[in-house]
């Protein structure tokens, strides 16, 4: 008996450990505040890394800028409607998503677009959207912002 506990110990600690530890960080969900801070990190990264560096770091599922349930996405502000970056669905790059809808018919893109090309230049876009983490349609609001020819997006599921 005294040899098996201290294996039961370990192993129950490696679960906690390993098992829970993931499972616990993957449907932590981020904040607004966290949101636009992110957007703003990846607009510093594109400005001093280039577009191609910088949309590959942004579609990099374990990188910098995947962050909780946060993730950054970018479009081309010029109306194609192009994903240029995205870092939680890789199929929806280089992909013409202008008429992309949410569950209510909600055109997304064109919200993300109509935000961008404000006077202000940024804001936030509320839509219906299936969360990466849960796979459940979820209640999200994302913040957009136009840096030149691009905007960068990130949401918050409510």
């Amino acid at each position: 008996m005294r040899r098996l506990f201290p294996k039961i110990l370990l192993a129950a600690l490696s679960f906690v450990l390993l098992g829970a530890g993931p499972l616990a960080q993957a449907v932590e969900k981020g904040t607004q505040d966290e949101a636009v801070a992110l957007v703003k990190k990846a607009a510093a990264y594109l400005k001093e890394n280039g577009k191609e560096k910088a949309f590959a770091e942004f579609s990099n599922p374990t990188g910098q800028f995947v962050v909780k349930d946060l993730y950054v996405f970018v479009y081309n502000t010029n109306g194609d409607g192009i994903n240029r970056a995205h870092g939680a669905n890789p199929k929806m790059i280089g992909k013409n998503l202008l008429e992309l809808r949410d569950a209510d018919g909600m055109f997304i893109v064109k919200g993300f677009l109509a935000a961008a090309n404000s006077k202000a230049g940024h804001g936030w876009v509320d839509y219906n959207w299936t969360n990466p983490t849960t796979k459940m349609m979820e209640a999200k609001t994302t913040y957009i912002e136009k840096f030149g020819d691009v905007l960068i997006g990130c949401g918050v599921y409510k």
